[in-house]
């Protein structure tokens, strides 16, 4: 049935009394919208069956407004696109509905329509030509440039861009936010190119490849930039929680395809090798400095894209990696407890190792974040929120372990890039799992909402954003570039 169908006597539904009903339709239809996997016979479709269900309910006695909201959960049974926007709009529009007169309903459905995706051209082929352009920027640098490293170094400000203008495409931000992005990438541009790291080589032309800071700075660069992105994703919308709770989603998503194309990829690079090598054709070098560093540039486009275009699929697997993933952190969790009390090894543990508990530290906040954002608020507490409590709490505890090891290894060995780094982070992270592990505990006792777990997830994002400008502009000249 098409929309256009919609107040028409001879469809049977009944005339439309104002344009209320039609602002409603058009922002669950806007909604729907972002999801790529919907074609536009889908959505009619759906719109159909929609409108059929408000008309049923309004014979029944009930406004076209109450009939409205109603029709959407109804419709939840049979479109999981459509419960998941009705969980997500039906607090807002009951006081829409309720509180607010039709002008300022509409007001606020037009203020919350900035976030929805555009649909504006093929989404395969804006992709497409972004990865294309990310690829040939890869190698672009690496020509003029002559050194890999520099390749390395600036990655995140060569191929991140075309990832933002990607968000900008699908979500149409303000002028000012586009801008407040390019300065930042031009601002992480020119620390990485003009600080002088220390190289082992300083006459070489490895120059910064073994400086400490030059590491911390790409990978701050990359966390940042990555960051904000988000904002440009968020279309405007950057204080929203769920805003930011639909990039968070969207990062683990788009890290599963990711690490599939990837896997894809060098299969079918050392399928080619070896099948050249068979005819007496070496193609290694070709494959090595082309289509491995431009195919990892674009597929960091491509990936983007599936998350959009295969929304309903990843929302499928994503509940099953995380009840696969967590119970394994969870017992290295407690394996790395057990190990310290009876061994108490970790103290005395060198640098490198201690960056290693941090990072699976880091694994287990992003664990628990995709978690939550896979998760039906709807539910009650289950086994699985019990368990991440388990995990959150080991995590704590290994985190103070590793605390005090860094401390310990400071306090004899004196700061150090590296060291300073890795303990603001345990930092960072101690403080968040202290306050995620109470909130679980409130979830668990029935004394917190599950919005609170969120909110306190998504509105920490800003303390990553800001360490990770740290580690990009502070740490070099502090450290003297070493």
């Amino acid at each position: 049935m098409s929309p256009e169908t919609h107040g028409d006597p001879n469809t049977g539904h009944a005339p439309a009394e104002g344009d209320e009903l039609d602002a409603l339709v058009a922002s669950w239809r806007r909604w729907m919208q972002r999801h790529e996997s919907l074609t536009g016979a889908d959505l009619d479709e759906l719109e159909g069956h929609l409108l059929d269900r408000v008309d049923e309910f309004v014979r029944a006695g009930l406004t076209r407004d109450e009939a409205f909201l109603i029709a959407v959960k109804r419709l939840g049974s049979s479109s999981d696109l459509s419960r998941e926007y009705a969980r997500e709009h039906s607090e807002r529009l009951w006081k829409q509905l309720v509180l607010d007169g039709p002008e300022e309903g509409r007001a606020a459905d037009a203020a919350g329509a900035r976030l929805p995706f555009h649909r504006r051209a093929n989404g395969l082929a804006v992709a497409l030509l972004l990865g294309v352009g990310a690829g040939l920027a890869v190698k672009t640098v690496d020509l003029l440039a002559g050194d890999p490293s520099a390749v390395v170094l600036n990655a995140a400000v060569i191929v991140l861009p075309f990832l933002a203008a990607w968000f900008a495409w699908r979500r149409r931000p303000p002028v000012g936010m586009l801008i407040g992005a390019a300065v930042a990438f031009l601002v992480a541009g020119l620390a990485l190119n003009l600080y002088p790291f220390a190289s082992a080589d300083p006459g070489g032309a490895d120059a910064g490849v073994s400086s400490a800071t030059a590491v911390l700075a790409a990978i701050g660069s990359v966390v940042a930039l990555w960051l904000v992105g988000g904002i440009v994703d968020t279309g405007g919308a950057w204080r929203s929680n769920t805003a930011r709770m639909d990039f968070i989603r969207f990062s683990g998503e788009w890290l599963v395809y990711y690490v599939l194309i990837a896997l894809v990829g060098g299969a079918l690079s050392g399928l080619t090798i070896g099948v050249f090598s068979s005819i007496g054709v070496d193609v290694t070098p070709f494959v090595g400095e082309w289509v491995l560093p431009c195919g990892a540039a674009g597929a960091v486009l491509v990936a983007a894209w599936l998350v959009g275009a295969k929304q309903r699929v990843i929302e499928n697997i994503a509940p099953v990696l995380t009840k696969v993933f967590t119970p394994l952190f969870t017992l290295m969790m407690l394996a790395l407890i057990i190990a310290a009390i009876v061994q108490w090894n970790i103290v005395d543990a060198d640098r490198d190792l201690l960056i290693a508990f941090d990072l699976v530290l880091v694994v287990v906040v992003a664990l628990l974040v995709y978690s939550l954002s896979a998760r039906d608020p709807l539910l009650p507490p289950g086994w699985f929120d019990r368990l991440l409590l388990v995990m959150l709490a080991a995590a704590l505890v290994v985190d103070l372990i590793v605390l005090v090891a860094m401390i310990a290894r400071t306090g004899e060995f004196g700061f150090s890039a590296n060291k300073t780094a890795s303990l603001g982070l345990n930092l960072i992270l101690l403080v968040n799992l202290a306050w995620a592990t109470r909130l679980q505990v409130g979830f668990l006792r029935r004394r917190t909402g599950f919005a609170a777990l969120e909110r306190w997830q998504t509105g920490y994002l800003p303390v990553y954003l800001a360490w990770a400008v740290i580690l990009l502009l502070v740490f070099p000249p502090v450290f003297d570039f070493a």
